[in-house]
C-alpha cells in the first residue's frame, strides 16, 4: 500500500472512531451551551476525549521510570520530589477539538433519533444547478486525467498500428491518447423552505429556560438545513409584544415583562401572508413558552390565529412548553384540547436539558 493510501485509511478510521464517539456522547453534545457557541458558518468545533491508538514499544515490561528507590529528598517545588498538593488517583481527561460539517452532524442526530427524511409539498421554487462528471473529454487538467481511458486509446493505437507486442507489451501513451474527466450541468427542481422561530422571552421564562429554547432552535434548525438546499430561517421573540430580530439577537437576549402570546401570532400570520405563499414555500413554525399568557381571552385569540391564519399556510406548527417554577403551562393544555387532532399541531412539555433530545425527536418524528 502506497503511503497516500495508508494516510488515508488512517483518515477514515480516526473519523469513524470520532463519530462513534459523538454517537455515544450525543446527549452531552446536543444539551451542551457550548455548543452554540462553537459554531462557525459550516463547521462546529467538538471537543472529544484524545483518541491514543495503541502502540508496541521495545523494552522490559514493568519498571519504567521513578519505578524504583529514590534517594534523597526534593525541596518541595513542583517537578521535584514530592508534587505540590495532593495527587488524584485518576488519569486526567484530555480533550481533543474536532470539526465537524454541520450536515454530518445532522446526519449523526438523524440516525440516532431514527428520524426519517422530509417530504416537501408544493411545486419546486428553484433549480438548482451541480455538475456530474460523467462524461470524456480529449482536453482537461492533469488532475482529472482519466487514466482507464487513456491506456484504453492507447491499446487500440498500437493494435491498429501493430506496434503492440502481446509478449512485451509496453503501453505508452502519446497526446492522441490522452483523456480527460469532464462535467455536464444537471439542474435539479429544489423546493424552499422557510422556518420561523419564535420565544417567549417575559419574565416568567427563566435564564434556563431560554438556553433550553435555544438548544432546541439550534439543533431543530441544523437537521432541517440538512433536507433543505434553500432555506430561510426567521427569528422572533415576544413579551407583552413582538418583533423580528436577527440569529444573533435570538441567541444571545436577555429580557423581562408580561406575556402576550397572540402578539407573535400575529405578526407570524402577516409574515407569512405577505412573504412565503404555501404555493412556493414549505413553512415550519416554532413556538416555545413556558404556557404562561396574558388572559384565557388572548388565549382563544391566539387558537383563532393558528386556525384561521398560521396553520392553512403551514406545513407544521410546533410548540414547546419549557417548564418553569412562574409559568402555570396553562397554554399547551387549551392548544391540545382544542387542535389536538389536526396532525400539522405537535406539543411537547420540556422539563429540563434530558427533554431536549425526546423534544427534537416529537417535532420531527413525522417528517412533515
Amino acid at each position: 500500500m502506497t503511503d497516500g493510501g495508508r494516510i488515508e485509511r488512517d483518515r477514515r478510521r480516526f473519523e469513524e472512531i470520532v463519530r462513534g464517539q459523538i454517537k455515544r456522547d450525543l446527549k452531552r453534545y446536543v444539551t451542551g451551551s457550548e455548543m452554540i457557541g462553537r459554531r462557525g458558518r459550516q463547521l462546529v468545533s467538538i471537543p472529544v476525549p484524545r483518541i491514543e491508538l495503541p502502540r508496541l514499544r521495545y523494552g522490559k515490561n514493568g519498571g519504567g521510570q521513578g519505578a524504583g528507590e529514590g534517594e534523597g529528598q526534593g525541596d518541595g517545588s513542583a517537578g521535584e520530589g514530592e508534587a505540590v498538593g495532593t495527587a488524584g488517583s485518576e488519569p486526567g481527561q484530555h480533550l481533543l477539538e474536532v470539526e465537524l460539517r454541520l450536515e454530518e452532524m445532522a446526519a449523526i442526530l438523524g440516525e440516532e433519533l431514527e428520524l426519517p427524511n422530509i417530504q416537501p409539498r408544493g411545486r419546486a421554487r428553484v433549480e438548482v444547478t451541480s455538475r456530474k462528471y460523467n462524461s470524456v473529454s480529449r482536453t482537461g487538467p492533469r488532475s482529472l486525467r482519466h487514466m482507464r481511458r487513456t491506456i484504453k486509446e492507447t491499446l487500440k493505437r498500437q493494435i491498429g498500428d501493430g506496434t503492440y507486442d502481446p509478449d512485451d507489451p509496453k503501453l505508452v501513451p502519446v497526446a492522441d491518447d490522452l483523456r480527460y474527466r469532464t462535467f455536464r450541468e444537471v439542474s435539479t427542481p429544489d423546493h424552499a423552505a422557510m422556518i420561523l422561530y419564535m420565544m417567549d422571552v417575559s419574565g416568567s421564562m427563566g435564564r434556563e429556560q431560554k438556553e433550553i429554547v435555544r438548544l432546541v432552535s439550534f439543533w431543530i434548525d441544523t437537521w432541517l438545513r440538512s433536507q433543505y438546499r434553500s432555506l430561510e430561517t426567521r427569528y422572533m421573540v415576544h413579551d407583552a409584544a413582538a418583533k423580528e430580530v436577527d440569529q444573533d439577537t435570538f441567541y444571545r437576549l436577555r429580557e423581562s415583562g408580561g406575556t402576550k402570546i397572540s402578539s407573535a401570532y400575529e405578526l407570524a400570520a402577516g409574515m407569512l401572508e405577505e412573504e412565503f405563499p404555501s404555493s412556493d414555500w414549505n413553512v415550519y413554525l416554532f413556538h416555545f413558552s413556558d404556557g404562561d399568557n396574558w388572559s384565557g381571552r388572548d388565549t382563544e385569540k391566539c387558537l383563532g390565529l393558528l386556525r384561521d391564519r398560521l396553520l392553512p399556510g403551514a406545513n407544521m406548527f410546533c410548540y414547546g412548553q419549557v417548564k418553569s417554577a412562574y409559568g402555570s403551562g396553562q397554554f399547551m393544555k387549551d392548544l391540545d384540547a382544542s387542535l389536538a387532532s389536526d396532525e400539522r399541531v405537535i406539543s411537547c412539555e420540556i422539563l429540563d436539558r434530558e427533554g431536549i433530545l425526546p423534544a427534537i425527536k416529537t417535532f420531527l418524528g413525522k417528517g412533515l
